[in-house]
């Protein structure tokens, strides 16, 4: 098998390769974390830093140890290249945060687990918040979820890259399940729609908010 089978990354050296070990919503254990210290001591990986998707990125990998690695790892392999879902952002919510108003934790592992083979015709991302302060970062990602009060708010077409866009909000008050739902049904649309590569923003962008809104109410 090559790099690519094993979610390795090229890096600017053309020598090395960066992994990132799959950590749902940003969760790890002391094993997960004691098993991947091993790995990084054991094979002088020089650097692991913690990326803005709440997970873990291991760089400097010689191409001959990234198999060894992700078998002493025992982790799935975080996508980072594959158009498909790549992350879910949440933040600590209703499980120890003052603010928190909804179980974002709960939700995006259950976001998590239901779209992680789901194939798109881009990368994807979403943000998870339990409450409005959007510390997951909702409203610039492609799915973004906001607990208020009352449930869930549900943002579409975010981007937080080059070209920054605010997500269209498309509906609020949802229960966990609406919400659900609603999500199923926007990515169903937008896998219909939306051309090879093209990220929601840009996919908004260029046919219209509305068009999804109509097809979300009929």
């Amino acid at each position: 098998m090559g790099p690519q089978e094993f979610g390795a990354i090229l890096q600017r050296d053309k020598t090395t390769y960066a992994i990132v070990p799959r950590t749902p919503v940003g969760l790890v254990t002391p094993e997960i974390l004691e098993r991947i210290a091993g790995v990084v001591r054991k094979h002088g990986i020089p650097i692991v830093k913690i990326t803005s998707g709440q997970r873990l990125v291991l760089v400097g990998i010689k191409e001959e140890e990234i198999e060894p690695v992700w078998k002493e790892l025992q982790l799935d392999i975080g996508r980072a290249l594959e158009l498909c879902l790549h992350y879910v952002q949440a933040c600590p919510g209703t499980s120890v945060c003052r603010y928190g108003v909804q179980d974002s934790l709960g939700l995006g592992q259950e976001l998590e687990n239901l779209f992680y083979d789901f194939a798109l015709p881009a990368k994807l991302k979403i943000g998870i918040s339990g409450c409005p302060m959007t510390c997951a970062e909702s409203q610039v990602r492609d799915i973004g979820l906001v607990g208020k009060k009352n449930g869930w708010s549900l943002y579409f077409g975010g981007n937080a890259g080059g070209r920054p866009r605010i997500g269209d909000l498309l509906a609020e008050d949802l229960g966990r399940e609406e919400a659900i739902a609603l999500l199923r049904r926007c990515l169903a649309y937008y896998k219909e729609n939306a051309k090879p590569r093209e990220r929601t923003a840009r996919f908004v962008e260029r046919t219209g908010i509305e068009g999804l809104r109509a097809a979300l109410a009929g």
